[in-house]
């Protein structure tokens, strides 16, 4: 697997509008992108640099993974996206070196992505 870079840093909140205003107003970081995963229970809100994206994590629903996440550690960094040459790939050489992985197959991400966890 080839390591491309830095996609994203993912930060969860249960408070979009004013973490959006810190990143867009405050910093003036580039709004590029906004929609709910459905699949994930998540609406995204994506500013980008030009050299890597945040992408802002807000649940959608009260059983959302990302709702779970910040009542038990807080809002914050929930994880940082890696973009590789072939997600497949990744696939099988993470689990070659015994990195538990939270979904086997790639799914469809913000922005249209191929994800894994």
């Amino acid at each position: 697997m080839k390591i491309l870079g830095i996609e994203h840093i993912g930060i969860a909140t249960d408070d979009l509008n004013k973490m959006s205003s810190f990143w867009g107003n405050i910093l003036n970081i580039l709004h590029t992108h906004t929609e709910v995963v459905e699949s994930e229970q998540v609406k995204t809100t994506i500013f980008d640099t030009k050299n890597g994206k945040i992408e802002l994590l807000s649940p959608s629903s009260s059983n959302s993974l990302i709702e779970k996440f910040i009542k038990n550690k807080g809002a914050g960094i929930h994880h940082v996206c890696l973009e590789v040459d072939n997600i497949n790939q990744a696939i099988i050489e993470l689990k070659e070196n015994k990195i538990p992985l939270i979904n086997d197959k790639p799914k469809i991400g913000a922005e249209g992505y191929n994800i894994i966890f």
